[in-house]
């Protein structure tokens, strides 16, 4: 008897990934990374280097809140080296709340910046630390507050 025909199945496209959900590691990085440069940016003082990294910062946090922080460069490495090397996310989370976050950094890093560029050092320096404060409470805690006040808005917006 002649071989039967083997069928060759249609390979299956895996699903779109839905851009309004993200792993939710992916911020918790981009904070860890945002940490040390705000960091380097309180210890550099008034320098031109600290004006710079600040500026790279704030061009940062205009991306993450105009366009999702899965579109800042800090997404990238963490999509590029770091998620490659871990499990799947156990769930994805909605994209809105980092990105109001990313838009309160931007406020504060940009209160900062311009405060640096004047000469108003202690302005910058207290407006830079309470972005890093909040980077380092997203980093090593796993805690966002500018995600935490969304959910806040949004449920008091919702009750009215």
């Amino acid at each position: 008897m002649p071989p039967e025909p083997q069928t060759v199945a249609a390979p299956v496209r895996p699903a779109r990934p839905d851009p309004r959900q993200i792993d939710p590691r992916g911020p918790q990085v981009a904070a860890g990374l945002t940490s040390v440069v705000l960091a380097l940016v309180l210890v550099l003082g008034d320098s031109t280097a600290a004006v710079v990294l600040l500026a790279a910062q704030v061009a940062v946090f205009a991306v993450g809140a105009g366009l999702g922080p899965q579109h800042t460069p800090y997404a990238w490495v963490f999509r590029g080296l770091v998620r490659p090397r871990l499990a799947p996310p156990a769930e994805l989370e909605d994209v809105a709340p980092p990105r109001f976050a990313q838009a309160v950094g931007l406020a504060f890093t940009g209160v900062g910046l311009v405060a640096l560029l004047a000469g108003a050092v202690l302005v910058a320096q207290v407006a830079v630390g309470l972005a890093l404060v909040a980077a380092l409470l997203n980093a090593v805690f796993a805690l966002c507050l500018g995600c935490e006040v969304y959910l806040l808005a949004r449920r008091a917006t919702a009750r009215a």
